[in-house]
This record gives C-alpha cells, structure tokens and sequence, in this order.
C-alpha cells in the first residue's frame, strides 16, 4: 500500500462517458482517488453520494474528485446517471489501477478469506505525491471525515 510522501503512480482509464481520464490530466492539482469495490452496493452508493453531496466545497478547495473501481464504463454510466453523480468514475475492469495504488489485496467477510477491492482513499498533492490515505472509510460521512484529515 502506499503512503504518504509515495509518488502517486501514473494512470490511464476511460470514465463514464467513455472518454481517456489519466493522472496527468490533472498536473498541478489536487486529486481525491477513491477505491471502492462495486457500483450501486450500500456502502458505495452512500460513499459516492457523501463525496457528490459536498463537491462544490472540495472543488472550491482546489480539489478534484475521482472514483475507481472494477465495474464496466457502462456500469460506471448508469450509477453515475442513477445518483447524478459530478465528478468522473473510472472503469478499471483489469484491476491495473486498483493493484498499482494496492488497493486490490486479501478481504476476510464472514470468516472466509478471499483476493478483492479494498476501498481507500489517496489524496495525491499537486506535484503527484501521494498527501494522505485512508483506509478505514466512514461511507456514509467519507466528505466530512476527509475535511479533518486534510484541514479543509
């Protein structure tokens, strides 16, 4: 997993809309990316929902948020439409983004053990470093539990 200080690395995918979203478009600015594990699921839904509910203060802040996970652009596009959703999801369906930023690692879930999605959340700083992690994600409050963390 990475950590604080860590270069952020470099990604490429296709976002809701099916348009190439990478890092790089995003030199010079501040990016929340969020790990979460399937679209539509309770948890996700309220994360995503947490984080678009208060976009205008992360954006005002300077900030830009963007969501990854394993699900289909199409997936990605219906969630997106369903929750009016204004910040770009990423389809990471070969998992290449979720395992370079370690986030794709062992979950136990009712005493079995499997290989799946962690959800965490990189703040990466303008000059592509990695600012903060969190990885015990308070779903429902991830927006407010983000703005302590980062002083914002």
């Amino acid at each position: 997993m990475l950590q604080p200080g860590d270069k952020a690395p470099a990604f490429q995918g296709f976002n809701q809309h099916n348009q190439p979203i990478s890092l790089s478009d995003y030199a010079g600015k501040r990016v929340i990316l969020y790990f979460y594990p399937k679209d539509n699921t309770p948890g996700c839904t309220a994360e995503a929902c947490s984080l678009n509910d208060n976009l205008a203060h992360f954006t005002d802040k300077g900030f830009i948020v963007i969501g990854v996970s394993p699900d289909s652009v199409d997936s990605h596009q219906r969630f997106a439409t369903k929750f009016n959703l204004g910040f770009n999801l990423i389809a990471d369906t070969d998992k290449a983004i979720t395992q370079a930023y370690g986030a794709w690692g062992e979950k136990k879930n009712y005493g079995k053990t499997y290989m799946g999605l962690l959800r965490t959340t990189f703040v990466i700083d303008a000059q592509g470093m990695i600012e903060a992690v969190v990885t015990k994600v308070d779903t429902k409050g991830h927006a407010e539990q983000l703005w302590k963390i980062l002083g914002v």
